[in-house]
């Protein structure tokens, strides 16, 4: 079943990209007491990923931050190595925190997976968007197949 607005995100664990390396972090913590705009691709290097959702939320940054959210951050299921290089090459410094999602564990537990076996991708998690306040979901924006719209940056902008 897709996770609704309203819901509480259930616990999963990522690895953050740190400058110090690696850092487990367990969602239940990491969305605790807090208002975090998260994104989800499925994958980091991939053509719409690379060139759009992510420089679109690094872009957005401190608009999105003025409308009271206090961390933007990004998932995929990819590893924290693929994560960190990834932020590397897309300069997003301190605008968005990666977490890496190595076995795609958090879609699945929202029902918002993806096969993506047909790009030799496997299972992945859909491009979607979300707003998380202190743990549950507040806003929840999920695109058709093949679309880049409601996940944006931009449409998170104006829907907060």
């Amino acid at each position: 079943m897709t996770i609704q607005i309203g819901d509480r995100v259930p616990s999963t664990n990522f690895v953050k990209v740190t400058a110090e390396g690696p850092q487990p972090v367990e969602s239940d913590a990491y969305f605790a007491g807090r208002r975090v705009a998260l994104f989800s691709v499925p994958g980091a290097f991939t053509p719409t990923c690379s060139a759009k959702h992510l420089p679109g939320f690094v872009e957005k940054a401190d608009e999105i931050r003025a409308k009271g959210i206090d961390e933007i951050a990004c998932t995929a299921a990819n590893d924290f190595f693929v994560m960190k290089a990834w932020g590397a090459a897309s300069e997003v410094g301190d605008k968005v925190t990666l977490l890496a999602d190595g076995n795609g564990d958090f879609p699945k537990a929202i029902g918002l997976d993806a096969d993506f076996s047909k790009f030799g991708m496997g299972t992945r998690g859909q491009r979607f968007s979300m707003v998380i306040n202190d743990g549950v979901v507040e806003q929840l924006n999920i695109e058709g197949p093949g679309e880049f719209r409601v996940s944006s940056a931009e449409h998170m902008l104006e829907s907060l």
